[in-house]
C-alpha cells in the first residue's frame, strides 16, 4: 500500500460538513466535535491503494475528496471492479462492524490524483457511539442501502441481459456523476474499456457491442473516457425489459 500523507484532522469547517453527509444525518454540531479529534485524513494519488483485499486493519474510511473504485482479485489475478464510491460515502466498513474483525474482502484504489479520505478506528468509533446510541440507527440504514444495492446487483447477474445491465449501469454512472451539456448529459466515468466491462459483470468485447448499438440508435455517444446521453428514457426502458 502506498505510504500517503497522513495527519490528524482537527475540527476544520470541511471534516465538520463531511460529519454531516448519509452516514452522520443526525449529528449535532455539539456531538461532532467529540468525534473530530479522533479523525485522521490521509490523502492519495490515482493508482495508491487506500487498503488492501486481506487487510487486518480495523479502520473505517470515509471518502472527503475524489473517487475510490473497489475491486477484488482471484487467485489467478483476474480482477473485479465491484463498485465507484465518490464524496461523503463510506468505504471499508465491514471489518468495523465484523465482530471477528477482518480480514478485508476488497481492495480500495484511488481513481483521481488528491483523492482524500478520512478514517476512524474502531475502538474511537465505538466509544464514540456508546455514548451517541441513536446514531447507530443512521450507520445501519447506510449498511442496509449498501446491502440493498449488493442484492440488486445479484439479481442483475442472473436475470438481467448485458445490454440491460449496461443501460443501467450508465444510468447510475449519469445519476451520480453526470454533467449537463448541450447535447444531453456528459458521464465523465474515467474507465478503460476493460473497467468498464467489469463493472456490468460480461466481456469487454460484449459490452463494447452493446455500446455501439446504444450509440447507433442515437442513444449515447461516446468520447474517450465519458458517455454524452442523448436519449435516458430509452436506456430507463432498456433496463426494464
Amino acid at each position: 500500500m502506498a505510504t500517503p500523507n497522513e495527519t490528524n484532522s482537527g475540527p476544520s469547517g470541511e471534516s465538520a460538513m463531511l460529519l454531516h453527509t448519509a452516514l452522520f444525518k443526525q449529528v449535532s454540531s455539539e456531538e461532532a466535535e467529540e468525534l473530530l479529534p479522533h479523525l485522521q485524513h490521509a490523502e492519495y494519488n490515482k493508482g495508491d491503494y487506500i487498503f488492501r483485499e486481506g487487510d487486518t486493519d480495523h479502520r473505517m474510511y470515509l471518502l472527503e475528496r475524489g473517487r475510490v473504485k473497489l475491486i477484488r482479485q482471484s487467485s489467478d489475478r483476474r480482477v473485479q471492479l465491484l463498485s465507484i464510491h465518490a464524496y461523503g460515502e463510506v468505504l471499508g466498513e465491514i471489518p468495523v462492524f465484523d465482530p471477528h474483525g477482518g480480514p478485508r474482502t476488497a481492495s480500495a484504489v484511488a481513481m483521481t490524483n488528491d483523492t482524500k479520505v478520512v478514517w476512524l478506528e474502531h475502538d474511537a468509533l465505538f466509544a464514540w457511539l456508546d455514548e451517541h446510541p441513536r446514531v447507530a440507527v443512521d450507520m445501519l440504514q447506510v449498511l442496509a442501502h449498501r446491502m440493498r444495492d449488493n442484492n440488486e446487483r445479484i439479481s442483475e447477474l442472473v436475470f438481467m441481459d448485458v445490454p440491460g445491465r449496461l443501460a443501467k449501469t450508465l444510468l447510475n454512472l449519469a445519476s451520480r456523476f453526470g454533467e449537463p451539456v448541450e447535447a444531453g448529459l456528459k458521464v465523465p466515468h474515467d474507465l478503460t474499456q476493460e473497467e468498464m466491462a467489469q463493472l456490468v459483470g460480461s466481456s469487454r468485447e460484449t459490452v463494447n457491442k452493446a455500446l455501439m448499438d446504444f450509440a447507433n440508435r442515437g442513444w449515447i455517444a461516446r468520447e474517450g473516457r465519458s458517455i454524452v446521453i442523448y436519449q435516458p428514457g430509452m436506456l430507463i426502458r432498456r433496463a426494464r425489459r
